[in-house]
């Protein structure tokens, strides 16, 4: 099982690579959900050895997207895979609340063999058996999800579910909201391929500043407890 942590900082790199952590999802802005980070940022991830896969999300909010939006996200996976990541984490619904195959073709096939995981936008879906295979079809390889629901507590059923229903066909990584506690019904009664978190904690940055902000800092020694629960 792998280990992906959710970095949107300096700070997340450093403590990604000390602490060893399979991989990392690469963002900024995680009080909006995480948005897709600067070429500088993914730079400097590939740079200090880790293993990066980018988030491709213009906005915040939903997951049905404009073409111009579109457009931008797909010269943003181009330019993603040009300098070296190693995935992509995408996701785009119709209006429906469907999974938008066309843009996830077009996204797929402009990452051109790079890893590619479906986000939390799958949680906004209607039916997840659906989903599921129309993923497999696109050539997604792995599904980032909460079961469906706003945190992995309130979907973890539906997240043994989706395992069971998925087989070894594509992977089931739970994300959003894990702790300490629910890992271990996650390891039990899931068994998932992979777990991502972000182990952060609420932090005013530049606290003297008129520009002060609130922002989800990552706490290494959050991440160091989370690491230690997997491995016992």
């Amino acid at each position: 099982m792998k280990i992906e942590l959710c970095v949107a900082s300096l700070k997340g790199i450093h403590v990604a690579r000390e602490a060893g952590v399979d991989r990392i999802e690469l963002c900024q802005s995680l009080e909006q959900g995480g948005l897709t980070p600067s070429l500088g940022f993914i730079e400097y991830a590939l740079a200090n050895g880790l293993e990066t896969h980018v988030l491709i999300r213009p906005r915040s909010g939903g997951f049905y997207y404009s073409e111009d939006e579109m457009e931008i996200m797909l010269r943003d996976v181009m330019e993603s895979k040009a300098i070296g990541a190693n995935g992509i984490v995408i996701g785009a619904l119709s209006e429906s609340g469907g999974v938008d195959e066309r843009a996830l073709e077009f996204m797929v096939k402009k990452a051109d063999g790079l890893d590619v995981t479906f986000h939390r936008a799958f949680d906004d879906t209607y039916d997840y058996k659906k989903t599921i295979d129309q993923l497999i079809n696109v050539g997604v390889k792995r599904i980032l999800s909460s079961g469906q629901a706003r945190n992995v507590d309130l979907g973890k059923e539906i997240l043994r579910d989706m395992k069971q229903y998925a087989g070894d066909r594509i992977e089931i990584m739970p994300g959003g909201g894990v702790n300490v506690h629910n890992i271990p019904y996650l390891l039990q009664e899931v068994k998932p391929d992979a777990i991502h978190f972000s182990g952060t904690v609420k932090v005013k940055r530049d606290e003297g500043s008129k520009f002060a902000e609130s922002v989800l800092e990552v706490d290494e020694a959050k991440v160091r407890r989370m690491l230690q629960t997997l491995a016992t």
